[in-house]
């Protein structure tokens, strides 16, 4: 084995597969922003297109040295820190809302001081809420229909997801989507999933009464549904669909990139097309579906309950964002402002995005090393008598 395979060996354990993909993704989104931002290169650096090669490429390996770190981390400890992540959360998402930095109308993101650097809380809320719900689901499994077990779930959910709508609907609606599935998947009868959806139904409603984007959700809708209306970014989006054809303009050749707004972030994947082509588009899909069924493996893989709906209700989440991100672009679903997971350009949220893949490399890795841990005691035959 050369020293190269050894390192990797060594180093990057759990699923290679997925490790792979999670590499390609890295590696397409800093070709594809690079072409992306020379427009907002030109207008904000005076031209200098390698520094936003350099920022987003930097962004890149440092979310993916925190899906390093996170993987080599056992998983079974978010469990523990999922409870007080979500505590932490709530008072954190509450004063996003009401002293955020305010961009488009909405308040998500808090200036990090020292650093100068924006987040938004609404990333941590997501992940803490999972790891809570797919520890919650797997210690009570003998108990699933208990109201020890029901009133947690509702309540948390409900009240995160009614949080983050305040200033996100679309994100507050898909991580409640992500709830509903892990719930599925975790066992909760049918009919506690319907009072779930009632819950949900009534924190949403107190979010868009009490938060800042409902008129702008409605106008989206109303746009969406009224086929004679034209909305500039979807316009922009399909003639850059349109004209990539089968094999696409070639990379760095976008027209589109100078007039669509948000090319880098929202709509990348319409840019992903007019350079690459449908063929390109294609390859997206499927590397997000090879994620989603690499990360559901360890539903049947696990040896505990914890481990596979954590990689669940994570890959889920990416996932459902990536399919609602790539729908908008060519006019399946109104405009939702959602970037698109592990390739558009973005800051803090990469950092969140490698965590999170991260404790899905955790779970294929110690299922495996307990699998090998394990082997030797399951081969020895029964009857073996052993002698002192």
């Amino acid at each position: 084995m050369t020293p190269v395979k050894n390192w990797l060996r060594d180093n990057l354990k759990g699923d290679p597969i997925l490790w792979g993909i999670v590499l390609t993704f890295g590696l397409i989104s800093i070709a594809v922003v690079y072409s992306a931002t020379g427009t907002l290169a030109y207008k904000k650096m005076g031209g200098n297109t390698e520094y936003y090669l350099f920022k987003h490429s930097s962004l890149i390996f440092i979310g993916l040295a925190f899906v390093w770190l996170a993987h080599k981390i056992n998983y079974r400890y978010y469990a523990k820190l999922s409870l007080l992540a979500l505590i932490f959360s709530v008072p954190l998402l509450i004063y996003t809302y009401l002293k955020g930095s305010n961009i488009n109308e909405a308040s998500r993101w808090l200036t990090i001081p020292v650093i100068n650097q924006t987040f938004q809380p609404s990333d941590l809320a997501k992940l803490a809420l999972i790891s809570y719900l797919a520890s919650i689901l797997s210690k009570r499994q003998m108990n699933i229909e208990s109201k020890q077990t029901l009133i947690p779930l509702f309540l948390w959910s409900g009240l995160i997801c009614g949080l983050i709508a305040m200033s996100n609907i679309s994100t507050g609606l898909l991580l409640f989507l992500t709830c509903l599935l892990l719930m599925f998947i975790g066992r909760i009868p049918m009919k506690s999933i319907m009072i779930m959806i009632a819950v949900g139904a009534l924190f949403g409603t107190i979010a868009l009464a009490l938060g800042q984007r409902a008129q702008t959700a409605i106008s989206r809708i109303e746009n969406f549904m009224d086929k004679d209306q034209t909305v500039f970014q979807l316009e922009q989006s399909y003639i850059a669909i349109a004209t990539g054809g089968v094999l696409g303009k070639g990379p760095g050749n976008s027209d589109q990139r100078n007039v669509l707004p948000h090319p880098y972030s929202d709509f990348i994947y319409a840019i992903i097309i007019e350079e690459y082509g449908m063929l390109g588009g294609a390859v997206i899909l499927f590397l997000y579906l090879a994620f989603l069924y690499r990360g559901m493996m360890a539903v049947t893989n696990s040896l505990g309950a914890f481990g596979g709906l954590l990689s669940a209700g994570i890959s889920f989440s990416l996932v459902i964002q990536a399919m609602v991100n790539m729908g908008v672009a060519v006019g399946l679903g109104p405009i939702t402002g959602l970037p698109l997971p592990l390739l558009s350009m973005g800051g803090t949220s990469l950092i969140f995005t490698g965590i999170s893949i991260g404790i899905i490399l955790s779970v294929s890795r110690s299922e495996h090393e307990a699998k090998l841990a394990a082997a030797p005691t399951a081969n020895k035959p029964a009857n073996v008598l052993t002698h002192a």
